[in-house]
């Protein structure tokens, strides 16, 4: 199925990786289930994420073809740089228009929790880059990318969920 139906296969795994994600990352926080939250997830990475990331793994390829390690840093930062950045942005943004959230909130959280979230970023991808570019095949690098972006996603939909800027949040 990835090389027959690859926009499928990695869209569907997109949700799938987003799905188990949310949930996972509701469990941990103890919080009631919210169902539509899960679907903005899921929704988000089969609509966004999973056609965003084969389109990306097969830029960076034909960019930097070589498997050498200067080709593997290049590819690094050429993620960190454009793919990272505008991927973080565009999930934020629908996130919070899906979850009914005003312009005016919008900007607040981007200015409150965009930039954390991207230096976190920074810290993590950057790794799982290397190991993804290095060793995988490009046609199975997104889905590699998918499943190493587990832990990734349970942070992204904490933070995608987090109380509106200037409410206060009870904590027990």
């Amino acid at each position: 199925m990835v090389k027959s139906r690859p926009i499928v296969t990695k869209s569907v795994t997109s949700a799938l990786i987003y799905t188990v994600g949310d949930l996972s990352s509701q469990v941990c926080l103890k919080e009631g289930y919210d169902l539509v939250r899960t679907l903005r997830m899921a929704g988000y990475g089969i609509v966004i994420l999973g056609p965003s990331l084969r389109y990306w793994f097969n830029f960076v390829s034909r960019s930097f073809p070589k498997h050498d390690l200067l080709s593997t840093f290049k590819k690094i930062a050429l993620g960190q740089t454009v793919y990272g950045p505008l991927i973080f942005m565009e999930y934020f943004l629908s996130c919070l228009q899906y979850s009914g959230e005003s312009d005016s909130e919008i900007v607040a959280r981007l200015k409150r929790d965009l930039i954390p979230t991207m230096i976190r970023g920074v810290m993590y991808w950057p790794v799982c880059d290397f190991v993804t570019f290095k060793f995988i095949p490009v046609y199975l690098q997104p889905l590699v990318s998918n499943s190493i972006s587990y832990l990734w996603t349970i942070y992204m939909t904490y933070m995608a969920n987090l109380e509106k800027v200037g409410t206060t949040m009870i904590v027990e």
